[in-house]
């Protein structure tokens, strides 16, 4: 059974640039996003799913997910995205535990930003927070994404709050410094983590 660490924080936080760091020192990385794309992938029922919920114009011409479209009709009603969250969390978190069982490395990371909200961190045996001040998330995030304000912030409302993570987390990596200095803080968590997954075996 690998020992999973879940990595969590908000929009903008750094998340994948500390998930990156991480598996450069080889440690195999499950995302939660990428599993989500995958389960709404062109051929999945899900996808179908979808088109017949919300309607065909939910797809582009080439027969893929709008996920702009979808973002927004699903972030401006709650019972729609309650809908959809219904939907596509089982699937992912099948995704999720089959990605974690292939992992080789001594342990593994699952990144997901609603890891405590969808119950992943079922999956897991410690949290690992990034936790970024909130000013600093949505400056980050408007000039990476190029969404305004307003939608940055409708998705830091939809999240878990950066109080509530916090309440979750077995360790914190507070992001606000250098590159450099991110990576210092990993290459001590990566150690801790290997002790930590070499007692388990013994």
């Amino acid at each position: 059974m690998t020992y999973v660490i879940g990595l969590t924080g908000g929009i903008g936080s750094g998340k994948t640039a500390v998930s990156d760091h991480f598996q450069a020192l080889g440690i195999c990385v499950v995302d939660a996003d990428v599993a989500a794309r995958v389960v709404v992938a062109k051929g999945r029922p899900a996808l179908a799913a979808i088109a017949e919920h919300f309607g065909a114009d939910m797809l582009l011409a080439d027969g893929n997910l709008d996920r702009a479209k979808l973002r927004a009709a699903v972030f401006k009603d709650p019972a729609e995205r309650r809908w959809l969250e219904a939907l596509t969390h089982p699937l992912i978190r099948t995704e999720i535990a089959a990605g974690l069982e292939n992992a080789s490395s001594p342990y593994a990371l699952l990144v997901s930003p609603l890891l405590v909200e969808s119950g992943q961190n079922q999956l897991t045996r410690r949290i690992l927070v990034v936790d970024v001040p909130e000013e600093l998330q949505l400056a980050r995030t408007v000039a990476r994404d190029h969404n305004s304000a307003t939608q940055v912030k409708a998705i830091m409302a939809a999240q878990a709050s950066r109080q509530q993570r916090l309440q979750y987390a077995d360790d914190v990596i507070v992001n606000d410094g250098s590159l450099a200095e991110m990576q210092a803080k990993v290459e001590a968590l990566h150690s801790k983590y290997l002790e930590l997954a070499n007692a388990e075996v013994k």
